[in-house]
């Protein structure tokens, strides 16, 4: 076996795939991120970093019989123009490597699009919604195809632009366990990462050198997003230091928290039964706001948010008590009305 480490080193293109898959099978294989028998949820977007994930995983589960069954699990979050053609990659990818294909939709799970909200929103805030959204929708789409866990392609270029944004936020909860190459132990389903300490660039070589096939246009609403600036910031350090990335990673693992420090318990949503931190999750909270026409309702910080959720159930309890009194005096009650709610979330 021939022994070198693709960081540093000069490889031709055969050696270099070889030590681009040998690397990945050790992260595996150190982080015991598998079990045999195991069915395993691969997040597929079409873009290079899960195109290149299912084909890797795909490759190294036949090569070191890892005796896991590989499923490719897409989000349809309902932009056009950007997704509808991404999830096209995905189905061809799923021809191509002859893995089960399940897609998710948010309009299917939430009753909206991305593009209904962003019509609402606007570009500044859009994504949270969508990050929040994506993260249940894919453990809904997991636990329907039967999965024991989810794998995603976030690199180590990723996993760093993490650990910034959580340092200039100040938030220490996710700052904690963002650079765990698996998460979500505590919750539904674990999720691992196995591209933790791989560069993006190598990702991009190895899919351009492999020809496979991926979708590179970047999401249409993404331009605003403050994972941007982190993105820009990261480059011009890595530009001064080519270590950096790897740094900041080996840096957020060695962060301690104080004793004194609160942190957030972990509960379950009142309404859908999602994990959450607080009574109602992030989802159902974005969800009602959407649904009462005050889509600003979710965004800010949680006590903010606790206040209005609060204002808004006390405007609410006052309005139903006066539509009951209306209804004495033969005006029809709500009760009697076609509801327009839209769909509520039930884990």
């Amino acid at each position: 076996m021939v022994n070198f480490k693709l960081k540093g080193d000069a490889l031709c293109r055969e050696c270099f795939y070889y030590a681009f898959e040998i690397e990945i099978h050790q992260t595996i294989t150190d982080a015991e991120l598998f079990t045999r028998g195991e069915t395993v949820a691969v997040g597929a977007s079409g873009g290079k970093d899960s195109t290149v994930l299912a084909y890797v995983l795909k490759t190294l589960n036949e090569r070191y019989d890892y005796g896991i069954q590989l499923i490719l699990l897409s989000v349809d979050e309902g932009i056009t123009g950007y997704r509808d053609d991404s999830l096209e990659t995905v189905k061809r990818n799923q021809q191509q490597y002859d893995l089960p294909l399940k897609i998710v939709s948010y309009e299917e799970l939430y009753g909206w699009t991305m593009d209904a909200i962003v019509k609402q929103i606007g570009l500044k805030n859009n994504c949270t919604f969508c990050g929040v959204f994506r993260r249940q929708a894919l453990d809904r789409g997991a636990i329907l195809v039967k999965a024991d866990k989810i794998v995603t392609g976030h690199n180590a270029d990723d996993i760093a632009e993490t650990v910034l944004m959580n340092v200039l936020r100040g938030d220490i909860a996710r700052l904690r366990r963002c650079t765990a190459i698996t998460t979500g132990n505590e919750g539904y389903l674990p999720r691992c990462k196995p591209f933790k300490y791989t560069y993006e660039k190598e990702i991009v070589m190895y899919a351009y050198f492999k020809k496979l096939d991926y979708f590179s246009t970047e999401c249409i609403y993404s331009p605003n997003a403050y994972r941007g600036h982190a993105r820009t910031f990261l480059k011009d350090l890595e530009a001064v230091r080519p270590s950096a990335i790897i740094d900041i990673i080996h840096s957020g693992e060695s962060l301690s928290i104080k004793r004194d420090v609160k942190m957030p318990t972990q509960m379950t949503c009142a309404q859908c039964g999602y994990i959450s931190s607080n009574t109602t999750c992030k989802a159902c909270v974005l969800l009602e706001g959407l649904n009462k026409g005050l889509p600003k309702l979710g965004i800010g910080k949680t006590n903010k948010v606790r206040r209005k959720m609060a204002a808004l159930s006390t405007t609410t309890a006052e309005c139903d008590e006066d539509t009951k009194v209306g209804s004495k005096n033969g005006v029809q009650s709500t009760e009697d009305q076609p509801s327009t709610d839209s769909k509520k979330l039930q884990f």
